[in-house]
């Protein structure tokens, strides 16, 4: 007959596979019954997968850093900044979702790297198994016309199959500086502002003021 721990391997139930001796002995100590032992059980189980899902999809996001919102602070912002920032911050809308963090200088990087190994369609088809896709730092750094046409051609692509956050320095008005285009630079916005929440942020950043405020307490 096949052990628990053989079973639980098979099955893929990892909590239970490590936990299962504990557990009993823990049921025993509280006196459970067979069904209040097994709910509990399972009850862990399905914590642990979903800590582990959590975990996973974090490390699959590519953050360059683990930021929280409890780590920012919206008290300049106005009052309707505030009610949208509200709205948003309960992350429902991606609760279980997979997700893509990239800044858009190193999006360049790789699209012109897959171009070069004729692997652009894969590439793209990497783009679709992500729910939501963050291009970060749009405007920080301008690329030439090759670069400007396949960043345009992912984000048409990408608008038909899926959500983007996309965070830029630069008013709409002054995409034509990054994109060097004013026919492509128009077309995007479009794609981009149909259907979408915009919110603009503008004001002293939040870097140097905590900067400042390190400053001063070295003083």
């Amino acid at each position: 007959m096949e052990t628990v721990e053989q079973l639980s391997k098979e099955l893929k139930l990892s909590f239970i596979k490590t936990h299962y001796e504990a557990a009993i002995q823990e049921a025993k100590h509280k006196g459970l019954d067979f069904q209040e032992f097994l709910n509990e059980l399972l009850y862990c189980e399905r914590n642990n997968r979903r800590d582990n899902g959590i975990k996973q999809r974090i490390r699959a996001a590519r953050f360059p850093q683990n930021k929280t919102l409890e780590d920012f602070t919206t008290v300049k912002f106005n009052s309707e900044l505030k009610r949208k920032f509200k709205e948003l911050e309960t992350l429902n809308f991606i609760e279980n979702k997979k997700v893509l963090f990239i800044s858009v200088p190193n999006l360049i990087i790789e699209l012109k790297e897959a171009m070069s190994k004729n692997q652009i369609t894969q590439y793209k088809k990497k783009f679709e198994k992500f729910d939501l896709v963050i291009l970060d730092e749009l405007g920080y750094v301008s690329f030439d016309k090759e670069g400007s046409e396949i960043l345009f051609n992912l984000i048409s692509n990408r608008i038909a199959v899926g959500s983007m956050i996309i965070t830029t320095n630069l008013m709409f008005d002054r995409w034509e500086e990054i994109f060097k285009d004013p026919i492509l630079t128009t077309a995007l916005v479009d794609r981009l502002t149909y259907k979408s929440h915009l919110l603009n942020m503008s004001g002293e950043s939040y870097r140097v003021e905590e900067t400042i405020a390190w400053l001063k307490s070295k003083e």
